[in-house]
């Protein structure tokens, strides 16, 4: 129970320190909001040409583009978020204090991510949906548990990227510079996620592949949870696909952080 306590203090202290970052918030709100109508227009002129494409008609596209910039930085989508900080703890040693606490690291590092999150998600994400709406006809739900449905599948997308970043953020034990393999992160998370176009209008088995990938959690499910392309037990079904990915990844995480913290010695002494 106290450990408990302690990890809901870690989410709220990192909730509290993105909401001191008052001017970086605005200009991720506006960039949100630029890239929104940059996409919306490319996928209206898209979707002019295909109706349907991917299975959505053009309002549902359209929404596609203005919930995925909701969730951009909440999801960390495109980078940012705690893997950057916790290989620099590695690189210089300071992940020795950490892992002296009487804390689980990776647990650790999802609660102070997890309040990231939250913030991001309301502080830039609420804005550039209103925006959208009010501009184009977006297909929102109007029923409460639809958008219930939603948060809960965002915030098994939010658990599932953080163990995927955790993974790439701890090759710091073994590189002396994780930039490269960050680079690689975000561009899969950036392909893969659907961030930059759904991935039901990829064809044939290369589709299917994609859909069936980590990364499709992150954004793609939780998305289509909210257009209601899941219907009653479906619904059931797409958490259960992001609930499985987190699991792996986090089990995955942790037997890498053990062979990592046994085998290797910090860089930084």
């Amino acid at each position: 129970m106290r450990l408990r306590g302690v990890y809901f203090a870690v989410a709220a202290g990192s909730f509290r320190r993105y909401s001191t970052y008052r001017v970086a918030t605005a200009a991720g709100v506006f960039t949100n909001t630029v890239f929104g109508f940059i996409l919306a227009f490319t996928f209206s002129a898209l979707w002019s040409e295909r109706p349907h494409l991917g299975g959505y008609d053009e309002s549902q596209a359209l929404t596609f583009v203005w919930m995925g910039q909701a969730m951009l930085a909440a999801a960390a989508l495109i980078g940012g978020g705690f893997q950057e900080e916790l290989q620099e703890r590695i690189r210089t040693g300071d992940v020795a204090v950490d892992l002296y606490r009487p804390a689980d690291l990776q647990l650790w590092w999802l609660a102070a991510d997890l309040g990231r999150a939250g913030f991001h998600l309301l502080a830039r994400g609420a804005a550039p949906v209103a925006v959208g709406a009010f501009v184009f006809e977006l297909a929102l739900p109007a029923s409460p548990l639809v958008w219930l449905a939603f948060l809960a599948s965002v915030t098994l997308g939010i658990v599932t990227g953080f163990a995927l970043r955790y993974l790439f953020a701890l090759s710091a034990f073994w590189l002396l510079d994780g930039t490269g393999l960050n680079m690689l992160s975000t561009l899969l998370s950036m392909f893969f996620s659907g961030m930059l176009l759904p991935l039901t209008v990829f064809p044939g088995a290369f589709g299917e592949v994609v859909r069936l990938l980590p990364w499709a959690a992150t954004m793609q499910v939780p998305v289509d949870v909210l257009l209601g392309r899941y219907e009653g037990a479906g619904v059931l079904t797409a958490f259960g696909f992001q609930s499985l990915w987190a699991l792996l990844l986090l089990a995955a995480g942790r037997a890498l952080q053990s062979l990592a913290t046994r085998k290797v010695v910090v860089q930084g002494g």
